[in-house]
């Protein structure tokens, strides 16, 4: 099975990684940058499951081509468009793709583009990010890929990948409901973004203020019906970890969106807490945290534009 990888950062560059690492024909999909860095250094990660330095195939946009048989597809929502142009030479005959990006959004795009039957469901639970020396961090002992066929058949390509993924050195899990997993993914991840952000600390930082457990608390729950009333009732389970992980008062975690904001970056504001908003205001579920988190970013992106405007 030969797969392309869009990117070699944080979790394309960690599971393409992985994967190459265990024998697996990878190929990453790299800007000329990137690609001169990988050439020089190998793939380089650290992490608490072993550290890696290794050669790796790459590919430049221009010189892509036909023959892979899935398209792993880790990209910020934000860059949506101009990533399924880069990988389009590539999605031809079988070839299949399975996208790691957060939420739901992008799957309609994504169908519009390519086609429903050739995109499959996929999250990545990983705290992974990529140094400015080139090395892949893995920050803590997450590192679970999860994917499968949205209509919830059992297909070769997706056991065949499944195959492929059991060899490599992460978790791994073939759902027979994606799309359940990625709904109870978003209801933790946008509850940890809107609090992040919209607190500007992490999870630790947020019990210990006065109402942070409340407000978290609230964005819990306020997400759980929303899914709910969409039809993907979070499973018991799933709302006691994330409730455990949300309001640990030892938690030095936060989203990765809050940490684009310190870092002055693009953010995935409509993606993540733009969409949850909308669900909420359709199904009549309460919006508050949502909305104050929502227009906290929506007024970092608007500041963000204004100084590169001004910078020229």
């Amino acid at each position: 099975m030969k797969t392309l990888v869009l990117g070699a950062g944080g979790i394309g560059g960690y599971f393409g990684g992985r994967l190459a690492e265990a024998g697996s024909d990878v190929t990453f999909l790299v800007r000329p940058g990137r690609r001169d860095q990988l050439a020089r250094d190998g793939l380089m990660i650290e992490s608490p499951h072993g550290n890696l330095k290794m050669p790796v195939k790459t590919v430049l946009a221009e010189q892509l081509k036909p023959g892979y048989d899935i398209v792993l597809f880790t990209c910020k929502a934000y860059d949506l468009d101009s990533a399924m142009d880069a990988i389009a030479p590539a999605v031809s005959g079988n070839a299949a793709i399975v996208p790691l990006l957060n939420g739901l959004a992008h799957l309609e795009t994504l169908d519009a583009r390519f086609g429903r039957d050739r995109v499959l469901g996929g999250t990545a639970h990983i705290n992974a990010t990529l140094r400015k020396d080139g090395t892949v961090v893995n920050g803590d002992a997450l590192h679970r890929i999860i994917f499968g066929e949205r209509d919830k058949k059992e297909t070769d390509r997706a056991k065949a990948f499944f195959a492929e993924l059991s060899k490599a050195k992460c978790e791994s899990k073939l759902s027979p409901d994606i799309e359940q997993e990625l709904w109870e993914k978003i209801v933790f991840l946008s509850a940890l973004a809107a609090a992040t952000c919209l607190f500007r600390g992490n999870v630790k930082e947020i019990m210990s203020a006065p109402g942070g457990k409340e407000a978290m608390v609230r964005l819990l729950e306020a997400n759980a019906e929303i899914a709910t009333r969409a039809g993907r009732k979070p499973r018991p389970a799933i709302i006691q970890s994330a409730t455990e992980r949300l309001t640990d008062p030892a938690g030095e975690w936060s989203a990765s969106m809050m940490r684009d904001m310190e870092a002055g970056n693009r953010v995935e504001a409509d993606h993540i807490v733009g969409w949850m908003l909308k669900k909420a205001r359709e199904f009549g579920v309460d919006d508050t945290m949502l909305s104050v988190a929502y227009t906290h970013l929506k007024t970092y992106e608007a500041r963000r534009a204004a100084n590169r405007l001004s910078k020229g």
